[in-house]
């Protein structure tokens, strides 16, 4: 019926101009405005492959457009103040008020659902005690690093140049600087806008080696020895896997490659840029561990560590068991979550594989402590944090310091457009479009990092005072309270068990971790 009334409406339209413009020059300009409708109607019909606009010609373009804006519609008028996802305005509105240092207080009362299941609090001390700013610092490295590291409680999470642009990259470093914490450079290597800002860097390896890459791809131990004597590069971190795309690897699209991009990854031109699902210089936990002493030894001493989202258990209970027979152990572990994001990833990864950030830092704990290790080990809890609440709640269940990506980008002007894959960020915060990438303020935008950064430590250090503990390590899974379904709230000592030092050591293995130990190798995956 559509396409008769376009057929007709069509017809009519032309003999209605050609009529009026018969007795008045100017209406023939209607034209102008006839025939592109027209063209655009017969494209649809005859052409377009779209089910609704064969059937509904030209106005049919009415309902993607909705679609079209229908993200940005949610977000700013549907959307309530604690129900958007991944971050909600809540706390968009936390990290945008702390950055640009105003007051981030809350007027009549918290607007989310206190009797809502999951939700997480923490109880307060008659007694509250003041947390020295020492309590803000770590020190990162074992007994065999020659070169630890003091870094700070909360450090910029793993983002590449590539999938982010230059003046975000720049922004984030000078905001490392200025606050005096680290910013992991993602597995797109260490750019010049790493470098020109001058704040400390945790140097991450992914499967494709970008930075110490041979020509077909490997591992090219002089390369990275030179890149890793570079005095800001404090830390190097190996990517097994990121929670938002676990056993994926790692993609960037042809259209954000530039040759810049293409000569600091040593990739060519034209194709989109993957990173392989595993690495090519080892295949089994012994073979991860050799590499981790062997890049410790490259880098003259500095801090080595694995990064992970913990998939099947037994795989982790390898490493432990890796770290036991060789005696080589990393100086730290960054656990993801499924929850973390990334700007390009197949929809089923990101929804579907990998195991929760508070599930993995618990299974992670137990295990090192299991196997008697946890002294000799940090861990690093990434995925999704806001607030310094998230920074208590990650540390009382198994972290010694948080990463965090997205809200650092919050600071450097993200607003969550969703469009990290499509080089159009509307920001110039995840693009590589020269035009847009100018909008990102280096000189205000490092400011922004570093307040953001500073506001969220400070909010860290006065919650564990005001829940009656003077050391954050005191920390533990008894303070923190979740609202479970029958109505009443359990805390996280008594929602998992903990197991104590060297139990895996014994033969008395907590009755949940030993068919996983039983199935481990520590020369297998």
């Amino acid at each position: 019926m559509v396409r008769k009334i376009f057929y007709i409406a069509s017809i009519v339209a032309v003999v209605f101009v050609l009529s009026a413009g018969g007795l008045a020059y100017p209406f023939f300009w209607l034209f102008v405005v006839v025939v592109p409708l027209i063209l655009l109607g017969l494209y649809d019909i005859f052409l377009s492959g779209h089910n609704v606009l064969i059937n509904y010609p030209v106005i049919g373009h009415l309902r993607y457009a909705f679609e079209f804006i229908s993200p940005n519609i949610r977000q700013y008028f549907i959307e309530t103040n604690s129900s958007g996802r991944p971050f909600n305005r809540l706390q968009r509105d936390l990290v945008s008020e702390r950055a640009e240092g105003k007051p981030d207080a809350l007027a009549f009362g918290t607007q989310y659902d206190v009797n809502e299941v999951g939700y997480h609090r923490a109880n307060h001390s008659l007694a509250p005690k003041v947390v020295s700013e020492e309590e803000s610092r770590v020190m990162v490295g074992g007994p065999d690093c020659a070169k630890p590291y003091s870094a700070s409680r909360l450090n910029i999470s793993a983002m590449s140049f590539g999938a982010l642009s230059a003046n975000a990259i720049l922004a984030l470093n000078n905001g490392a600087r200025v606050g005096g914490f680290a910013h992991n450079t993602g597995e797109g290597g260490i750019s010049p806008y790493h470098k020109a800002g001058g704040g400390d860097l945790v140097w991450q390896l992914g499967t494709g080696y970008f930075g110490c890459r041979t020509a077909e791809g490997g591992f090219d131990a002089e390369l990275f020895r030179e890149k890793a004597a570079l005095d800001k590069v404090k830390m190097i971190e190996i990517k097994l896997s990121q929670g938002a795309k676990p056993a994926h690897g790692g993609v960037l699209p042809a259209a954000k490659i530039t040759p810049e991009i293409a000569e600091i990854r040593g990739v060519p031109m034209g194709v989109d840029c993957i990173s392989p699902p595993a690495h090519r210089e080892f295949s089994t936990p012994v073979g991860l561990l050799e590499f981790v002493q062997r890049l410790r030894e490259l880098s003259g001493g500095k801090p080595v560590g694995f990064k992970l989202c913990v998939g099947r258990r037994k795989e982790f209970m390898g490493i432990c068991r890796a770290m036991l027979e060789t005696g080589i152990k990393p100086d730290f572990i960054t656990v993801d979550g499924a929850e973390g994001g990334t700007g390009a990833a197949p929809i089923e990864y990101s929804d579907r594989l990998g195991m929760p950030i508070l599930e993995g830092l618990v299974f992670v704990q137990n295990c090192l402590v299991g196997v008697g290790l946890r002294d000799d080990i940090k861990v690093i809890a990434s995925a999704k944090t806001v607030s310094g609440f998230d920074m208590v709640l990650k540390i009382a269940l198994g972290a010694d310091m948080v990463n965090a990506a997205r809200t650092m980008m919050f600071a450097v002007g993200c607003i969550q457009a969703l469009r990290c894959h499509l080089n159009t960020c509307p920001t110039g915060v995840a693009t590589q479009d020269h035009g847009r990438a100018r909008a990102v303020d280096v000189d205000l935008r490092q400011l922004h990092v570093a307040n953001y950064h500073r506001a969220t430590v400070k909010s860290l250090l006065e919650i564990v005072g005001a829940i009656g503990l003077a050391d954050v390590d005191h920390l533990g899974p008894r303070h923190i309270y979740r609202r479970v379904a029958d109505q009443t709230e359990r805390t996280y000592a008594e929602i998992y068990d903990f197991v104590p030092p060297g139990n895996f050591l014994g033969n008395d293995i907590h009755a949940y971790y030993k068919p996983h130990w039983d199935l481990s190798s520590a020369s297998a995956f």
